[in-house]
């Protein structure tokens, strides 16, 4: 019984593996470092060219302002034109099999690189950025749909973080090599060739490990044409609100973060008065700053898909950015002269601009992983990769949009750092919008805070809340944030059946709305809003999601358990799914019960940070449910220590 049950809910009780311990296995190890090294190179060969044409080469028809602009929007342009392709291959195919096509691909554009940067042959490089962009194109739907065909639900946000921290160290280590290499003086061009080579060899063996990756929809039958497949995966994506929804916040992100590292040259050159080590430097600040976002969002969450996270980083992207302009706008040089690393960090005033640096791509950390993470686990399995193509198609077009904005601006005569202040003025008007979209960012960050600063809240037996299919959770009522509290442990959305007057509660009416709880009144005081709460509530499980309700039917008193009503039952009737008992303990007494009569009698009676628990038991094939039996099942998860 308790195994059909957990296969119809979609439990997953394998015991995750924490996020650095998956370095060491082969489902992921591999992977890491091919997608690490593919990176690396990337940023790498960009980077060097970058410099070779901002500081060393005179070209007369690309200036070095607008250098990192139009190849940013070169390596990009392939994720337009190609992207629809490339999802369809990696749903169709085995994604091991496509990783490895793509890493000797890699190779070829290396070597041509390597003769453009030998020759000083500007035209051939901008050809191979093209390439370039092209491999990541191909290898952009098969990275994101991989993971969680090898990952638990538990381990998404932090596989997630460790990609993004990979990326981004990556990002680093590419652009720091390439500016070194390219300021040593005569070889450095020679320096470059070789390693981006190298990299790409060493990839492509790393790419040779990876295990078999089945495709999700062998049968799927290839559309040749860009543009028809284009637009088919965004209308797919769409089917999935929220999916889409964050598809829109990650292509702002890239929209953003590509106004700051497309300038990080000329900003370093122009504004600061530093060498091409000090545009390095701010390379480094960023990557770190965003690899350590990235790798927190794992402890910050709790090993779950945390989107709560998403308006702390986003407001942290405002406000740094906006600092830096502050800090920058106002900074002098002496012309003709570059400052080196240390000449630049003994002046106080670059230190804000790093710190700005450092925070905002922290922020940028915490605002990316929970929205990819969500994206790979909500959408279905058998178009991930074509929807995940969908996102590098968005990301893609924003970027160009960004790249032209900023030489527009740059073109009227802004400034670098007033680029970067209407960037994040920007950014609270895009943000604002998505979360205004799908205001369940905002309840997630609300639910944190709960079950963050005015309780500590631990969890035992998450591991039996489903990840997928319809299933109902009922526990025992203590609290008028009994949902709150839940709705934070779970996965996924969690539709709450609870009573009116709850519903209706002054300061809380609005959290209940965003959740799409579903109010119901006794039978004898509104019998047609008594049968229409049961109709949503079958229309919610015969949707594949989760119901929670409460069968004592009011907040206890008393702080005992009361008994449980029969409601539950006239779901179970039409709807026979799993239901899944849960108790929440040291609640009674705490702010938000009715201890003193009345909620709220007296505010922060135990303080901040009170601890309180939450126990989830094994989910009770529907036959077996009895109102009776239930409450013995959660009466015997209370009886248990608080986790």
């Amino acid at each position: 019984m308790s195994e059909i049950s957990t296969r119809v809910a979609g439990i997953d009780h394998t015991p995750p593996t924490g996020q650095f311990a998956l370095l060491s296995q082969r489902r992921f190890a591999p992977f890491f470092m091919t997608q690490f090294l593919g990176a690396a190179n990337d940023n790498l060969f960009k980077f060097a060219f970058t410099v070779l044409v901002t500081y060393q080469l005179n070209v007369s028809w690309l200036a070095p302002k607008m250098a990192g602009l139009v190849i940013g929007a070169l390596f990009i342009l392939p994720f337009v034109l190609l992207s629809a392709t490339a999802g369809q291959w990696a749903d169709k195919y085995d994604k091991g099999t496509i990783m490895r096509g793509v890493k000797v691909l890699e190779i070829g554009v290396m070597v041509l690189a390597g003769i453009g940067f030998w020759m000083q042959l500007v035209p051939l490089l901008l050809g191979c950025v093209f390439l370039m962009g092209l491999h990541s194109t191909l290898f952009g739907p098969v990275k994101y749909a991989y993971l969680p065909q090898h990952l638990s639900e538990r381990e998404l946000t932090g596989g997630n973080g460790m990609v993004e921290m990979g990326t981004f160290v990556a990002i680093l280590l590419g652009n720091v090599g390439g500016g070194l290499m390219m300021g040593i003086p005569d070889t450095g061009v020679h320096w470059v060739a070789g390693s981006c080579f190298a990299v790409a060899v060493i990839g492509w063996l790393a790419a040779l490990q990876i295990p078999a990756s089945p495709s999700s929809d062998p049968n799927l039958k290839l559309n040749w044409n860009p543009a028809t497949e284009t637009w088919r995966n965004l209308k797919l994506a769409a089917e999935y609100p929220s999916v889409f929804r964050s598809l829109l916040g990650i292509s702002w992100m890239w929209f953003f973060g590509a106004v700051f590292l497309s300038q990080f040259p000329s900003f370093a050159k122009e504004v600061l008065g530093g060498n091409t080590e000090v545009a390095s430097l701010l390379l480094v600040v960023f990557s770190v700053g965003i690899a350590v976002g990235s790798l927190l969002c794992e402890t910050f969450s709790h090993r779950h898909v945390e989107i709560g996270l998403v308006p702390i980083g986003a407001v942290g992207m405002s406000v740094f950015a906006f600092d830096l302009y502050l800090a920058s706008k106002g900074l002098s040089h002496e012309p003709g002269v570059l400052m080196t690393v240390g000449d630049f960090v003994s002046h106080h005033a670059h230190w804000r601009v790093m710190a700005d640096l450092g925070l905002l791509a922290f922020s940028a950390g915490l605002y990316s992983v929970p929205m990819y993470a969500l994206i790979q686990l909500r959408a279905k399995p058998s178009h991930r990769a074509r929807i995940i193509a969908a996102n590098n198609i968005l990301n893609a077009l924003f970027m160009i949009v960004s790249s032209l904005m900023a030489g527009a601006l740059l073109g009227r005569n802004f400034s670098i750092p007033e680029v970067f202040g209407v960037t994040a003025l920007l950014n609270v008007l895009v943000v604002g919008y998505v979360f205004w979209l799908m205001p369940e960012y905002i309840v997630r960050l609300v639910m944190l805070f709960v079950t963050r600063i005015v309780y500590r809240l631990k969890v035992r037996g998450d591991e039996n809340l489903p990840t997928d299919g319809a299933a109902i959770l009922v526990c025992n009522h203590v609290s008028f944030v009994d949902a709150v509290i839940l709705g934070v442990c779970s996965p996924r959305p969690m539709i709450f059946l609870m009573d009116h007057r709850i519903f209706k509660t002054p300061g809380m009416g609005w959290f209940f709305r965003a959740v799409k709880a579903i109010p119901i009144a006794p039978q004898k005081e509104d019998p047609q809003a008594y049968e229409r709460a049961f109709e949503r509530a079958r229309q919610v499980l015969k949707d594949g999601d989760l119901l929670c309700l409460f069968p004592e039917g009011a907040i206890t008193k008393d702080g005992q358990i009361q008994p449980f009503k029969p409601g539950i039952m006239k779901i179970l009737e039409t709807n026979p799914v799993p239901v899944i008992p849960s108790a929440l303990h040291n609640l009674w007494g705490s702010t938000f019960s009715r201890i003193e009569g009345a909620a709220m009698a007296k505010p922060l009676r135990r303080g901040l940070f009170n601890r309180i628990g939450l126990v989830v038991g094994e989910p009770i094939a529907p036959q077996d449910v009895t109102p009776e039996g239930l409450q013995t099942r959660v009466q015997a998860l209370l009886d248990e220590p608080s986790p």
